[in-house]
């Protein structure tokens, strides 16, 4: 599918300028991440270490919601409070930095950085520019969108949007410090697995199987503007925004239906489950911790368990709306289908490590 990007504009902006804008951008970016992802992440850290546990529940449980219960306003209502509770921040952050990265940065910049010969080189280069922001698949969309209307390859974006919830610094610490070590080692392989091989192969599946051809010459953009920096950032907002509250309402309402996994549950059928539905949940970051570590205990397959190490953080029903259109329908379906061939790989894998 046929991405547009920004259209032809002046030659690219030169001299003072061009560096106040980016400027602006990255004091935008490192100001926000510091606020709603580094500090908080830090902070949590040293009770995480001194008691080895987790604190906090399952978000799926907010307002006494069980698997299995019918769809209710109160499960809807709950859940969307309790979600935009955790991440109101990160989403914030989000949308103002994909507004800056659209305006203020010039496209050729990034663009060098991102569109790397070749789809691994691609997709390696989308993983490593995720490792800073440490979102959860929602609030990531935002940003991932942003690269693709300027022009990101699609193993560079889809490898971005995933890179941040799988290879999240900050969780891998937490799961590191609560979850035994066999956890981490999981997230870490199959997540790398996924977001440099799995991004690289949905841009094969989406782009065609010929080899890519060389990066064109990327077409001037017009200057940094604050102007266009608004009108971005509220043309954005109100299209994106939206549409993310009725999908995590109807997430919410439909939750006991959608995670039907009980106590004690194992075999083939159950770990499809996971690595099917998981795709469809929608969390905050680290939301996946509590959810295992209560499956677990409850007696839930460690096969299962991993599958929803990979499924649950990786993309959401919210998260595929948000990029669909941006993405193109076919590449956002490619990739909910690979990470759920990703989900069975971590069940795989934990089980080889545990056994």
């Amino acid at each position: 599918m046929t991405q547009a990007t920004e259209p032809d504009g002046p030659a690219e902006p030169t001299g003072t300028r061009l560096m106040v804008g980016v400027f602006a951008a990255a004091a935008i970016a490192v100001t926000l991440l510091t606020w709603s992802k580094w500090m908080p992440y830090a902070a949590k850290v040293p009770g995480l270490a001194a008691g080895h546990g987790w604190t906090g529940s399952s978000i799926l449980q907010v307002g006494d919601v069980r698997p299995g219960d019918a769809p209710s306003w109160s499960a809807a209502t709950s859940f969307t409070a309790a979600y935009a509770h955790a991440v109101w921040r990160a989403l914030l952050a989000a949308l103002l930095i994909s507004a800056a990265l659209q305006t203020l940065v010039p496209r050729a910049w990034f663009l060098r950085l991102l569109n790397r010969p070749g789809r691994l080189r691609a997709a390696l280069a989308g993983g490593l520019a995720a490792r800073p922001s440490m979102m959860c698949t929602c609030c990531t969309a935002p940003v991932a969108v942003g690269l693709k209307r300027r022009g990101g390859s699609t193993a560079a974006v889809v490898a971005y949007w995933l890179g941040n919830p799988l290879l999240n610094p900050a969780v891998l610490v937490f799961l590191m410090l609560v979850a035994p070590w066999q956890w981490t080692v999981t997230r870490m392989v199959v997540g790398t697995l996924l977001v440099v091989g799995g991004s690289a192969l949905v841009a094969w599946l989406a782009d065609g199987r010929t080899p890519p051809p060389s990066p064109p010459a990327v077409p001037a953009g017009p200057p940094p503007s604050f102007g266009r920096y608004l009108r971005v950032l509220i043309r954005m907002s109100a299209i994106l925004l939206p549409e993310y509250l009725v999908v995590v309402m109807l997430v919410g309402a439909f939750r006991g239906w959608l995670f039907p996994l009980h106590a004690g549950g194992s075999g083939l059928l159950v770990l499809l489950v996971a690595a099917v539905v998981g795709t469809a949940l929608v969390i905050p970051t680290a939301g996946e911790i509590p959810i295992a570590q209560g499956l677990a205990l409850a007696g839930l397959s460690l096969g299962t368990v991993g599958a929803l190490l990979i499924t649950l953080p990786a993309v959401s029903l919210p998260g595929v709306v948000m990029v669909g259109r941006a993405f193109g329908w076919r590449v956002t379906a490619a990739t909910t289908a690979v990470v759920a061939v990703g989900g069975v790989l971590g069940a795989a894998v934990l089980l080889v490590l545990t056994a």
